[in-house]
This record gives C-alpha cells, sequence and structure tokens, in this order.
C-alpha cells in the first residue's frame, strides 16, 4: 500500500485472470465497478463478522440520515461515496473502461506475472483511520483468504479435455506485490462498528453472509475427477456422476442451500441464490459460508476431509482468520 496526500494504492498482481463483466456476461473489457462491487460485498462480510450492521445495498438500502458503517464509506441514496475509486496500470496510469477516438477499451485483468495492478482510492471527504483500517483489512481478506471480483469459478476439473474451457476457469485470486500490515488494533474496530449511531439492521437471509460463518482452505482444491467422480459434488452432496450432477444426492436442507439449489431460486423468484463452497485449482483455494442452525463448521469440515481425507490441510475459520487481518507483524504466525 502506498499512502500519498491522503490517497491510498493497494498495488496487487492478479493470480488468475479477474472477471468484471456488463450486464449481458461479457468480459472484454476493464469495468471498476465490477470489482468496487465485490469489495464492499467483502466489506460487509467484515463488518458484520465484527458485531456491526451491514445493509444489502441491492435489497434493503440505507438512506442519507440513517445508514450502516458500510454506506458510511462507500455511499447510499443521498450520500455519497467518500472516495475516488480508480485502477491503474503498472506505471500508475488510469485504466480505462470508455472507447472512443482518443481512449482504447481497457482489457480485463489477466494472469501475468508482468501485469501488475493498482487500486486507488482518494478521498473527496474525511475518511477516519478506523475506517482506511476496515478497507485494509478487506482487501486481506480477498487477497490471503477471497478472491475478487464478478465471478470465481463454477467448478474446477481435473479432465484433461476440458480444463481450458471457459467454464471451468478460476477467476479472482490476487496477491500483494508489497506486504500490508495492520496499524489499529482490533478493538478500536469493533467499537467502531458497533457505535449507536449506526442504522441496526436485521440481517435476515444475509446473516450467513458474515466472517463469523466464513471458513478458507488454502492449498486444496475441490474438482471434477471424470464423468462418475466429483469431490466438489460430494462435499456439496450433489449426485457426483456428470449425467445427474445437479440433482441433490439427499433431500437436505443444508445440502441445498450450500448448493444454492433449483429449489431455493424457485421461492425467492427475483434473485437467485448462491452456492456457498467456492474453489479454485491453481493456486488452490477453498473457501465458503455455514449457516448456524443449519450447517456448523464441525459439519463443513466433515464433508471436506470425506473429500481429501485428514491431513495436510488447515481448516480457517473466520475468528482465526480476523486475528490474522488485524495482527500487527510482530504477532502474525
Amino acid at each position: 500500500m502506498i499512502p500519498t496526500k491522503g490517497e491510498r494504492t493497494y498495488r496487487l498482481r492478479a493470480l488468475t485472470d479477474l472477471w468484471t463483466g456488463d450486464f449481458a456476461g461479457k468480459s472484454d473489457r476493464l469495468i471498476t465497478t465490477g470489482l468496487l462491487g465485490s469489495i464492499r460485498w467483502w466489506f460487509e462480510v467484515l463488518v458484520r463478522g465484527l458485531g456491526g450492521s451491514a445493509c444489502d445495498p441491492t435489497d434493503r438500502r440505507c438512506g442519507d440520515r440513517d445508514h450502516c458503517v458500510v454506506c458510511e464509506l462507500f455511499g447510499c441514496t443521498g450520500w455519497a461515496r467518500k472516495f475516488r475509486f480508480e485502477v491503474l496500470d503498472e506505471n500508475g496510469n488510469i485504466r480505462e473502461a470508455r472507447n472512443n477516438a482518443e481512449t482504447k477499451i481497457s482489457p480485463q485483468i489477466e494472469k501475468d506475472e508482468n501485469d501488475k495492478f493498482s487500486l486507488r482510492f482518494t478521498p473527496l471527504r474525511p475518511i477516519r483511520d478506523e475506517e482506511w483500517a476496515l478497507l485494509d483489512a478487506t482487501l486481506r481478506l480477498i487477497a490471503d483468504y477471497g478472491a475478487l471480483g464478478g465471478k470465481t469459478v463454477l467448478k474446477p476439473t481435473d479432465e484433461a479435455d476440458r480444463t481450458k474451457e471457459k467454464h471451468h476457469q478460476d477467476y479472482g485470486l490476487v496477491e500483494f506485490i508489497e506486504p500490508l500490515e495492520a496499524n489499529i488494533p482490533i478493538t478500536v474496530v469493533k467499537e467502531y462498528v458497533t457505535q449507536e449511531k449506526w442504522q441496526k439492521l436485521d440481517h435476515r437471509e444475509f446473516a450467513w453472509a458474515s466472517l463469523q460463518n466464513f471458513w478458507c482452505v488454502n492449498g486444496r482444491y475441490l474438482a471434477r475427477q471424470n464423468s462418475n467422480q466429483s469431490t466438489f459434488n460430494r462435499v456439496i452432496e450433489r449426485q457426483e456422476a456428470k449425467k445427474q450432477g445437479q440433482q441433490l444426492a439427499h433431500n437436505n436442507k443444508a445440502s441445498g442451500w450450500l448448493a444454492g439449489s433449483p429449489q431455493q431460486r424457485k421461492e425467492r423468484k427475483e434473485r437467485k441464490d448462491s452456492k456457498k463452497v467456492f474453489s479454485f485449482k491453481d493456486p488452490a483455494r477453498t473457501f465458503g459460508f455455514v449457516k448456524p442452525g443449519l450447517i456448523d463448521f464441525n459439519t463443513m469440515k466433515e464433508r471436506l476431509t470425506n473429500a481429501w481425507g485428514k491431513n495436510g490441510w488447515d481448516f480457517l475459520t473466520g475468528d482465526k482468520i480476523k486475528d490474522q487481518l488485524f495482527a500487527g507483524k510482530e504477532d502474525r504466525s
């Protein structure tokens, strides 16, 4: 991270291509709002995990006089965003998305050891130290445990003749070029996000999207091995055989929730329910969420053990990750 005249620039490298596709699903140009929307979503996950309230802007919006801690920084109806967001190339030039006589379309950010990029946040109004700390931690959460962008991956595959197909490609993994360390204790940040002045929300169906319910395994992935075997489907309890792969192996609410089942989508026609397990092959990473009262960490770990065996991987949950996000250099293990 490079602070300059109040602005902050985070230098990153794409470990996979990043997807910031448009409404038509095309991904032939960089759409910065796609990246910012992803950052905001993970910011909400972090705030909820610290005991704060975060609205879902696609469902229950905050207002200018009564808003949550997320909208305070990212904006909402009647309350402008506190910063200008820009994506820069390796030379510090803005990567444009417009296409006119003077400006070419900027391509998507692609996996390339030499294609470094930066995210620049320039304050338009004063930004508190706690807000910067939350943004720092959010970007570390994305880089170390999550993914960035409008699409991650449908499902990795080990089938040699299918690995190059687009729907089997990984998207969204990044790494920091320079280490990013916390500079504010977690107790201070928690005190900020739980202040009485913020709107208190019933998170309802979005309560699962919290760091308290998050888990991650770095160095392991779930995939389809052949036409009859799929560790990914095994974990979410879908039929493993290809022709039956979209069918749940068990009539189980937890499995349906993890899979983002058609039954759930039918109940909520206005919005598709996403799967809650995400896996990447190169570099290997698997993460997801649990839902208290439906599926817990122990059950999730048992499912992963059924796919990978007991040894050689660490199951990190939100509490451990939270400590790492706000640990200073001398505290990190």
